[in-house]
Parts: C-alpha cells; sequence; structure tokens
C-alpha cells in the first residue's frame, strides 16, 4: 500500500513540488526524465491518451533503468505518434496491427528470454477498441499464459481515430457516431459493453489494476510496481478525449476526476484475482456533475432531458461505491 501525500492546498487537488522530499517528487516533475513521448506529435489539444502515454512509459523507463521495449496496437496513439516517416517515442518501439499488440509482446519477451536478456522489460499499449473489442482475444491468451508483459489500456471510451464509434468500453447513454441519441433509449445501450479490468482479474494474473490521468502520483507508483513484478500484468487507464467526449481541452484532468469521484470509474489494484487497494473518494459529487459538461450526454439534460436515465447512470456509480468501498475503509 503506497503512503498518501498530505494535501496542503485549501480545497486543491494538487501538492507544490516544493512541499515534499525527494522521495515523493512524481517521474513527471524531475529535469532528468526520459520524455519516452517527445513533443512534435499530432495528439489534438488536451489528449488525455497523450498524458497517460507519457506518464505511463516515463514511469516504466524510470523503474527499469531505461530498458524498456515498447508494443503498440494501432489506433490514436500510434496515430498521432508515428506519421511515417517520423516518431515522437524516444525508447524501442514497434508497431503491428490493430488486435494483436498482446502476442506481438508476448513474441518480444520470449526473444528476449531466449537471448538471455532477462534485464530488458516488455509493455504492451493499445486504446479501448484494440485491447476490448479487436485484441480481446489474443489479449486473454496473453493473460492464460501468464506472459510477461505489462498490457496498458489508454481508455478513451470509443473508437476515437476512426470516427468516434462506440466501443466495448463506451459508457450506457454516450453518443457516438454509431449510437445516436434518437429514440426511447438514446446514445449507447445498457446491456452491452465489458468490464475488461474485472476479466482480467477472473484469469487470476499476478497484478490488474485501474488508473486515471487525474491522480499523477498513483499511476506512477502501479506502473512501478508493475514493472517490479513478472508474469502479466495489466492496467487500465482513463484518459478523456475532448474530440470524442465534446468537451473543453482545459478540463481533461478535471473530467478524469469527475469520473473517480463520481463512483463511475472506480480506482483499485489487485493481485492474483484478488483487490488489495482502493482510491477512496475525497468529495463525492453526482453522477450529473460529470455527465452535464461532455456534449455527448447533451440529450440527457436540458428541456427535452432525460432524468431518468440520469437516474441510471447514478445507479451504476452508486453500485461502484458499494462494491468497491469507495467510500470507507475496505474490510
Amino acid at each position: 500500500m503506497s503512503t498518501p501525500l498530505k494535501f496542503y492546498q485549501v480545497g486543491s487537488f494538487a501538492v507544490g513540488n516544493r512541499l515534499l522530499g525527494d522521495e515523493q517528487l512524481s517521474v513527471q516533475s524531475r529535469s532528468d526524465r526520459t520524455n519516452s513521448l517527445t513533443s512534435g506529435h499530432r495528439a489534438c489539444q488536451g489528449c488525455g491518451e497523450a498524458l497517460g502515454a507519457r506518464y505511463v512509459m516515463d514511469a516504466a523507463m524510470a523503474a527499469t533503468d531505461g530498458k524498456v521495449i515498447a508494443v503498440n496496437a494501432t489506433g490514436c496513439l500510434e496515430v498521432f505518434s508515428t506519421p511515417y516517416p517520423e516518431t515522437s517515442w524516444r525508447l524501442p518501439w514497434m508497431h503491428s496491427l490493430f488486435g494483436n499488440a498482446a502476442p506481438v509482446a508476448t513474441g518480444v519477451a520470449f526473444a528476449l528470454k531466449a537471448q538471455g536478456r532477462s534485464d530488458i522489460r516488455v509493455v504492451a499499449q493499445g486504446g479501448d477498441g484494440g485491447t476490448v473489442d479487436i485484441g480481446f482475444g489474443p489479449l486473454s491468451g496473453m493473460f492464460e499464459r501468464n506472459d510477461d508483459v505489462l498490457y496498458v489500456c489508454y481508455d478513451n471510451e470509443a473508437y476515437m481515430n476512426t470516427g468516434v464509434q462506440r466501443s466495448g468500453a463506451t459508457p450506457p447513454a454516450a453518443r457516438t457516431n454509431t449510437t445516436h441519441a434518437v429514440g426511447e433509449n438514446p446514445g449507447a445501450s445498457f446491456t452491452q459493453g465489458k468490464n475488461l479490468p474485472k476479466i482480467a482479474m477472473a484469469h487470476g494474473i499476478p497484478y490488474v489494476a485501474t488508473a486515471s490521468v487525474s491522480d499523477l502520483h498513483d499511476l506512477e507508483e502501479k506502473v512501478t510496481k508493475a514493472m517490479s513484478m513478472h508474469g502479466a500484468r495489466y492496467l487500465h487507464v482513463l484518459v478523456p478525449c475532448p474530440l470524442g467526449w465534446g468537451t473543453k481541452s482545459e478540463e481533461t484532468i478535471k473530467l478524469a476526476r469527475l469520473a473517480t469521484e463520481s463512483g463511475l470509474f472506480p480506482i483499485y489494484e489487485a493481485e492474483n484475482g484478488v483487490i488489495t487497494e482502493t482510491k477512496k473518494i475525497r468529495k463525492q459529487v453526482p453522477v450529473d456533475e460529470y455527465l452535464q459538461i461532455q456534449k455527448r450526454f447533451a440529450h440527457l439534460f436540458g428541456p427535452k432531458g432525460n432524468p431518468e436515465i440520469v437516474k441510471a447512470i447514478q445507479a451504476i456509480a452508486d453500485r461502484n461505491i458499494a462494491e468497491y468501498e469507495l467510500l470507507g475503509e475496505r474490510q
């Protein structure tokens, strides 16, 4: 369990680095960070995935003395960071197909093992489309074999790169270009999708965790812990998308925080299929505070809104709060 940090600014979620000891500084606050995903990429302004990838890979590089190979699925992250013949990556990086990042990473790990290179670690990356949907079967195979790979899913809750289509991680009632806000049940269905962190836990793999770009210390600590372990590991990171969510570019971190504080995106970690720690909600907010600032949920509010659907979404958050004991200590 990580040591909680004290918050000195009243009403703020930030901690001035001047108030922290060297051992508590985030990787991102250090001038000697790797800057794994450097400037020059073509991500949208406020892109949560660009932030998440930089945070994760810099932490992974710091934890392994810079000895990491990354394997990337097709998707926004791959497209905006490597427009041929350019790249913004400052580490060994590979790209294959949309759905096979997990088995390609497995192949890299086995090749390193055959060479006797136990010092080099492998990280696979993908968005929710390439992870929850297209790459779901190969990823399950990686989990079942317990291959020595950390797989990171950057979840922006739709296929953003190809035009904002619904994915298996799209939340209920969200408007996408394939789930229009029309009819009695507008937006994405309440009966579709999958909870991949839970599915990963069901495989009994050594480590599963959820994280958010709104809590840098928690995210970096989980990456560091994952890199200290061997076998299959899975990290699911919430990364808001201003374009697909219909939000202001400067609200990315705020949105990620509201998702957690409302209970819609619980933060926890598990080892060998058992939850070991959850992040408690610091200041609970109703789901409408999170939903109203996103255009993909605009049809739920206003004169022609749908308060019953908002109540149904609130019920999901309430179930998460109860299941993960987000308002109190875990027993």
